[in-house]
């Protein structure tokens, strides 16, 4: 018969109060791995999102000046480089941040399940 306690918070079973001593175990674990690498994984991704912007852009760039002085035309093939290759280091980027964010998630969702 579970016990009744004058605070809702208190956990009732034994069950309960097991699984919340798990819980509180496991943030303070993941909390003191997290402090350890968190200047280090800012700084990377910093590095990361910088890089996966600059690299397409200076490509492109390089593309579009070589299309514009081997086939010249009326328009300007080095800016629409430029302006693609600005586009796909912004999608790069956020590829990248959207997949570090799901492995930040992962141990939340199935600390919780």
């Amino acid at each position: 018969m579970p016990a009744v306690t004058d605070r809702p918070d208190q956990p009732e079973t034994q069950e309960e109060l097991e699984e919340s001593i798990g819980d509180k175990a496991a943030r303070k674990l993941r909390a003191r791995a997290e402090r350890e690498e968190s200047v280090w994984f800012g700084l990377g991704m910093f590095g990361l999102v910088g890089w996966s912007v600059a690299i397409p852009t200076v490509v492109f760039l390089a593309l579009g000046l070589w299309i514009d002085r081997t086939y010249p035309s009326s328009h300007s093939w080095t800016l629409m480089m430029l302006v693609l290759g600005i586009g796909v280091g912004a999608f790069n980027a956020w590829y990248w941040m959207s997949q570090e964010r799901k492995k930040i998630e992962r141990p939340e969702r199935k600390s919780r399940d």
